[in-house]
């Protein structure tokens, strides 16, 4: 169990509220105010998400756009080749383990919503797992007329909490299944629609965090509230345990029920990059007294494990930011951190922590140095821990792990931009000897490409890294065209990945595809992060500016060839390059983005990410936002690219007011503009797998049409 990150997902980086629908915009605006941003802003109209008037404005825009690219020869082609990549029976599925048991949602052609199954841990590790279906999402989507999306469980012995979307939005019902019976409990734990979380005390007991009414969410519309729940009585009559400031981002309850101890927990989230934590100690919460920059990855017997934002010394000890550290709970309890502070690992400057997986004797730890990857298992042993590395390939990345905190069997993923993704298996009985479950054929010939890593020199001297995969023979003359993607943001470090989707479609039509590691991402730990917040935004923009100077520079492309993609705060690095250097592109992909950052922290989960970008109604604040904002800048006459923006009604975290109002001030300003917006899909922007293929055929047709044809 990973406790950091529980509140603030998604970032997910991205990155937890109301029963009211997604269409609610929620503002904390007067009725003044919104006149006066009525008057300033022409389009605001477009955030009602579900108003008549703006979903006219969608289905023209869809149908406009449907004329561009749908038509186009390849896109059907482009559809069943991704489509054939995703439901394929070849494939890997992230699992979760549990009690010895493997857990996965499994999509295919017939199972568009997925079968939810499970496995023996012997028959899996082996590669011929005996799979049992627990739940048919299409055969329950079907029978309750709803199309349930999946998002995630919580189990306690037999029983689990099933999160249920609908459309893939965060907010989910949640619903009691019983594992043996395969069946949802009549008359058991149900809660309405909404944002948040639950976790078990006990087999009887939930602690909830919901939309409990008025004045039970903060600003950034999530759940303050802790509540326990016991079986059998009303959700309205839960008692409260914990209630957060109206001004955090969220505040949860977790649960660690592990053989080696049992810790209740509540966390509370300031803003995105800070936390505060309680245990429940006889049922009441009793603070951990811990610096708020830290992130909780979960307890191992009586120790609490931490990795660090920020130095810390308390009295008689101290570490640095970036490392993994550990201390006795009753330390965290009573003050006395400095008693036992021990540190597990600390990264070197080009290193980082990319993820950590808990088993039951071992911690593993999935690091990076110079953005690639590095497997680290660290043991208890008397009153310290000892580390030792695991082989890997080079130039690769751990895109998944996961542990069994009962048996230690560990599964980890490893896949670079050629090879295609293996399994391995750490057995508990196997010490830290890697073993292949499965190994996936290759979904393209990459014969005749190569991949490799450059470094850009950011306006301010910095070393910026990106990842370059092209074919081994393109011309140096400009000619190539080029995609690259850019995130930088919330502490997501951009890793080497199997291409697929845009990125396969792309070098198989004879392209080179780009990975920006701009500054803003967690590549070279909190600093790299830290170094592009707030006031420092632009440093972020700045990197992916010179990456992007850096290859037109190599003679590989020139503006005519060379586009650019990003989704969610890298639609917000789209929406920025657009105005602050469309003379380097010729085509921008702006995915679920950020755009109008006056108003983005009155929309939706917005007031969540103040944290990352800062407070708009601080005129200080703002004075160093509105330097970037999209919205702001867009201008008539400048030489902007044709751009194919991409949104989903249902996301209910980044509002699609945003993709929307652009596309509306860009065309009112004579500036073509492709767009589309699936009716449901949440932050995902697809809600199975075969709307994500047609998303990334439309892409790869806009960019084909752009930057090649």
């Amino acid at each position: 169990m990973t406790i950091a990150r529980l509140l603030a997902a998604t970032a997910a980086a991205c990155l937890v509220a109301a029963c009211e629908p997604a269409a609610d915009t929620k503002t904390s605006e007067t009725p003044e105010t919104a006149a006066m941003t009525e008057a300033a802003d022409p389009y605001l109209w477009l955030e009602e998400v579900e108003g008549e008037k703006a979903l006219e404005w969608v289905t023209e825009k869809n149908a406009a756009s449907a004329k561009v690219l749908d038509a186009d020869p390849r896109y059907q082609a482009f559809v069943d080749e991704l489509k054939a990549d995703y439901e394929s029976p070849d494939k890997i599925t992230p699992a979760s383990l549990s009690h010895g048991k493997v857990y996965e949602l499994w999509q295919d052609d017939k199972n568009v919503r997925g079968l939810w199954r499970v496995a023996d841990w012997a028959s899996y590790k082996i590669g011929s797992p005996a799979w049992e279906t627990l739940l048919d999402l299409d055969a329950l989507a079907e029978a309750e007329h709803e199309n349930w999306v999946w998002k995630g469980k919580d189990c306690f012995g037999d029983r689990c909490i099933l999160n249920l979307s609908r459309g893939g939005s965060d907010a989910t019902v949640r619903r009691e299944f019983d594992l043996k019976a395969k069946s949802f409990v009549d008359g058991g734990f149900a809660t309405p629609e909404s944002k948040g979380g639950v976790t078990w005390e006990d087999a009887d007991t939930l602690l909830v965090s919901v939309d409990f009414g008025e004045g039970t969410l903060t600003t950034s519309g999530y759940p303050r509230q802790v509540r326990r729940w016991k079986r059998g009585t009303p959700l309205d009559s839960a008692e409260l345990v914990f209630e957060g400031s109206v001004d955090d981002v969220s505040s949860q309850a977790y649960s660690s029920h592990r053989l080696d101890g049992e810790h209740i927990g509540i966390v509370s989230a300031p803003d995105f990059f800070t936390e505060a934590h309680w245990l429940l100690v006889d049922g009441k919460p009793q603070e951990l007294k811990l610096p708020r920059t830290i992130g909780l990855q979960g307890y191992v017997g009586d120790w609490v494990i931490l990795t660090l934002r920020a130095d810390w010394s308390p009295e008689g000890a101290s570490a640095k930011a970036g490392d993994l550290v550990a201390l006795k709970v009753s330390d965290a309890l009573g003050g006395t951190a400095g008693n036992s502070l021990t540190t597990i690992f600390s990264p070197s400057e080009k290193e980082s922590i990319n993820s950590i997986a808990l088993g039951r004797d071992r911690i593993l730890v999935s690091a990076i140095e110079d953005v690639k990857a590095r497997l680290k298992v660290a043991r208890l042993e008397g009153d310290g821990f000892t580390l030792t590395s695991v082989d890997l390939p080079d130039n690769a990345a751990i895109t998944s792990l996961t542990s069994d905190e009962d048996t230690d069997a560990t599964l980890f993923t490893v896949e670079s931009f050629l090879m295609p993704t293996t399994l391995y298996a750490l057995d508990a009985a196997g010490g830290d000897t890697v073993a292949t479950v499965q190994s996936l054929p290759a979904r393209f010939d990459a014969e005749n490409l190569v991949a490799e890593q450059h470094f850009a020199t950011s306006k301010d001297g910095t070393k910026v890294p990106y990842f370059l995969i092209r074919p081994k023979d393109a011309p140096m003359d400009g000619t190539t065209p080029t995609l690259m993607f850019g995130y930088g943001g919330f502490e997501v470090s951009i890793t080497p990945q199997y291409l697929s989707g845009v990125s396969k479609l792309w070098v198989k039509n004879g392209g080179a595809f780009a990975f920006a590691n701009i500054r803003g991402g967690g590549e070279y730990g909190p600093a790299w992060h830290q170094a592009a917040l707030k006031e420092n935004r632009q440093r972020a923009y700045d990197d992916f500016i010179a990456i992007s100077e850096d290859m037109i520079a190599s003679g590989l492309t020139s503006t005519p060839h060379f586009g650019i993609q990003g989704r969610s705060n890298g639609g917000l690095l789209m929406g920025a390059m657009l105005t602050q250097r469309p003379d380097l592109f010729g085509a921008i992909i702006c995915g679920v983005p950020l755009i109008d950052m006056k108003r983005y922290n009155k929309l939706l989960a917005g007031a969540s990410w103040m944290g990352e970008y800062g407070n708009p109604d601080i005129p200080e604040e703002w004075d160093y936002i509105s330097k970037y904002s999209p919205y702001q800048h867009i201008e008539a006459g400048k030489p902007y690219p044709e751009m194919f923006v991409y949104t989903s009604t249902k996301d209910d975290r980044v509002h699609p007011g945003h993709a929307r109002k652009m596309t509306a001030k860009l065309e009112s300003l004579g500036y073509p503009v492709l767009y589309y917006e699936n009716m449901e899909g949440g932050h995902a922007g697809s809600a199975n797998l075969p709307q994500l293929a047609r998303r990334e055929a439309l892409q790869t047709v806009y960019a084909l049409q752009k930057l090649k044809d």
